[in-house]
């Protein structure tokens, strides 16, 4: 499989053949790592981490990945480059293509990360905008693989804001790769038409199946995997929480819910979650939007603290996917040594 050279921005891009390959290719990665054998086959080469948006698992996984594969790591924060500011995004795009062997894009603009691809003349990674969020998807279904030995043929329930990054991605991924999908929210939160009619187009040539429905409990029966995201994605307003609460609040995922899915059911969220009021923003919504807070029970969101601490939570395991996912992506588009 030679994928050398080619930007990783969506997983349209790339066939059911290319992306099952990226989830091996991950999977042999992580033994590797695991088992303390070097692969540092990129000694030499240079990449740039654009963020518009903070992180902390995007980040450390391109962070360590690029170390792990023998590389130098440039990171440019929200402050750090000049980039659509005072500096066109396309020549931005061609300044650091001179400089560095690949990119990585982590911002608002899908528009931006396409931008780059474009004019930088090495390969460029989504490494999250407001469409897509592909390197996440390939975490998320070597943990699948992981927990069920295949992808074919699983069940899989996303709950929540389905027309966000993850909703759209998750989607596209379950089409390619002969999944069952089924997204739940309400209809005013579901993907574009246009998306959800090609997807199930690709999901049709692959012997699965995309549905939706406005109700929990039907779209997570016989869930092999219930998966969530937050309810408001970094970059909207504030004043969004509002409404989304009012939308949202009968979408927790909850102990009641995991029970009406398949018996040997997971659990996973992409993280950050909101659980609970440990953290600022937690507290902040809370004290904010006091009225619609209180229509969500327990006050813990979009997953229960019962649920993300069950044995069927994978979103840890999920979470360190990220790195090896990561890295087969930057090791696969930047040599033919793998």
């Amino acid at each position: 499989m030679n994928l050398k050279g080619r930007s990783f921005v969506t997983l349209l891009d790339f066939s059911k053949e290319e992306i099952l390959y990226l989830i091996e290719l991950s999977a042999r990665l992580k033994q590797e790592k695991q088992k303390g054998i070097p692969h540092k086959h990129l000694e030499g080469k240079n990449v740039v981490l654009l963020f518009q948006k903070d992180s902390t698992r995007t980040r450390c996984a391109f962070e360590v990945g690029a170390y792990d594969l023998g590389m130098a790591v440039t990171y440019l924060g929200p402050s750090g480059s000049q980039m659509g500011t005072k500096e066109s995004i396309k020549d931005t795009a061609r300044v650091l293509g001179r400089m560095y062997d690949g990119i990585q894009f982590r911002g608002y603009l899908h528009s931006d990360v396409e931008q780059l691809a474009e004019h930088a003349g090495v390969p460029v990674w989504n490494g999250l905008t407001d469409l897509y969020h592909p390197t996440q998807i390939l975490a998320d279904f070597l943990t699948v693989k992981e927990n069920f030995g295949k992808l074919d043929g699983i069940n899989f329930t996303y709950i929540g804001d389905a027309r966000n990054n993850m909703g759209n991605s998750l989607m596209i991924g379950a089409a390619k790769l002969g999944i069952n999908f089924t997204g739940v929210a309400p209809k005013t939160l579901w993907p574009e038409s246009h998306l959800i009619e090609h997807c199930k187009a690709l999901a049709k040539d692959n012997g699965s199946t995309i549905v939706f429905t406005e109700t929990p409990l039907e779209g997570s029966r016989n869930a092999d995997v219930i998966y969530t995201d937050v309810w408001v994605s970094m970059g909207e307003p504030k004043d969004v929480w509002r409404s989304r609460l009012g939308q949202l609040h009968g979408y927790q995922v909850d102990d009641k819910l995991m029970r009406n899915a398949s018996k040997n059911a997971i659990f996973m969220h992409c993280l950050p979650a909101f659980h609970g009021t440990d953290t600022e923003i937690g507290r902040q919504i809370a004290k904010e939007f006091g009225d619609e807070y209180k229509q969500v029970k327990n006050g813990e969101m979009e997953v229960t603290d019962s649920v993300i601490e069950s044995g069927q939570s994978k979103v840890f395991d999920e979470a360190e996917n990220r790195l090896h996912t990561i890295k087969a992506v930057m090791l696969a588009t930047m040599s033919d040594n793998h």
